[in-house]
């Protein structure tokens, strides 16, 4: 099913964009459009169940994301709350890591094991144009990592774990 805002974003891919391979521009005023587009990104991840969207993969060459938070339950993973990242900035890293199995809507049919920090610390800008900071880890750590880097142009397949091998259960 195609969601209603699906209607008017097309996703895009590493084969067909060259704003995925361009550094995002720095956003320096919340203006309507920007509110237009901040809502729209968080419908178009709950409408599709997306867990985080860069403005690059809907061809706004900027330094906006959204991203979901997830809390572990019973359930594994539920969605505990979504935020608007303006210009995001990871100032700090943990030198721990994880490896966690990655896919993106702009790689389609390509998920694979991604090397990342375990704990980040990442500031960003919200809709009120206040700078705010967030520490987070695990699943939380990589989904902001990975939208991070879209802004600067890497997509996920440029840090596959090749020599990872997957665990039978």
């Amino acid at each position: 099913m195609v969601s209603t805002l699906s209607k008017f974003y097309t996703i895009q891919t590493w084969t067909n964009n060259p704003i995925l391979r361009t550094k995002s521009e720095k956003i320096t005023k919340i203006d309507e459009d920007l509110i237009n587009l901040w809502n729209d990104m968080i419908d178009l991840m709950y409408e599709n169940d997306w867990v985080g969207l860069a403005a690059p993969q809907i061809w706004k060459n900027i330094r906006m994301i959204a991203v979901t938070s997830r809390k572990e339950t019973k359930k594994w993973q539920e969605l505990a709350s979504e935020t608007i990242m303006i210009n995001p900035e990871i100032t700090e890293k943990s030198n721990e890591m994880v490896v966690w199995k990655e896919a993106c809507l702009s790689v389609p049919d390509v998920e694979w094991y991604v090397k990342r920090h375990k704990n980040i610390t990442v500031e960003y800008t919200s809709l009120d144009w206040h700078r705010k900071t967030k520490k987070l880890k695990d699943y939380n750590a990589v989904i902001i990592q990975h939208e991070v880097d879209h802004l600067n142009w890497i997509l996920f397949v440029d840090k596959l774990e090749k020599d990872y091998k997957e665990k039978k259960k």
